[in-house]
């Protein structure tokens, strides 16, 4: 049996005894955050219980590594439509540690692709529209900078309001321990400081 059908066997029972009734909320986040953090495996369950977060309290967004490559890119898009359409009031960046993209270098990615029959010439096509590969498919050498990055990147984008708190933090993916990196209130509080004194 392969594994969608497991899935669809399992949901069938899952709706047919009505277990979907104790996840009931509305598409708005409860304590208005929204989250981005990494794909990773570990983070399924342990994020949301080692931040005391149940079903309906915040937006998850997640990726490779909780980085925002691009500014105008889907995950920046997801993040701004949670604070105007679904009245998020806080961002949460969530990085952690023995993170993959750690050290990750495009060249891997793309002899890993080789191997399962994307051709070179496939490769250089995107080289040649302007794609930079090398780049794209690079992780980062350090969490807690990554992190801080894609605190400011968010902080600063032109479509972020000022009074929007945006914080990072790195987890530990076996205990679940939050390390604060970046205080998002700091910077709110400070702008907010600097209106009063005008």
């Amino acid at each position: 049996m392969s594994t969608i059908s497991r899935i669809l066997d399992y949901n069938n029972t899952f709706v047919g005894q009505k277990e979907y009734q104790e996840f009931h909320t509305t598409k708005y986040p409860d304590k208005k955050l929204v989250i981005l953090t990494c794909m990773d495996t570990r983070l399924l369950e342990l994020l949301p219980k080692a931040m005391g977060l149940r079903n309906g309290d915040a937006k998850i967004i997640k990726n490779a590594g909780a980085v925002i490559s691009h500014p105008f890119g889907s995950i920046m898009r997801s993040i701004l439509v949670a604070i105007y359409e679904l009245k998020a009031e806080e961002v949460c960046v969530i990085g952690h540690h023995g993170c993959g993209m750690v050290g990750l270098q495009s060249s891997s990615i793309l002899e890993a692709a080789k191997k399962n029959g994307v051709s070179e010439e496939r490769i250089d096509t995107l080289s040649n529209a302007g794609i930079d590969l090398s780049t794209w498919l690079t992780g980062f050498q350090c969490v807690a900078e990554s992190v801080t990055n894609s605190v400011h990147l968010i902080k600063n984008h032109p479509l972020m309001p000022d009074q929007i708190a945006v914080h990072g933090m790195v987890i530990h993916p076996e205990t679940g321990k939050l390390d604060l990196v970046v205080d998002g209130y700091a910077s709110v509080n400070s702008e907010n400081n600097e209106i009063l004194s005008r």
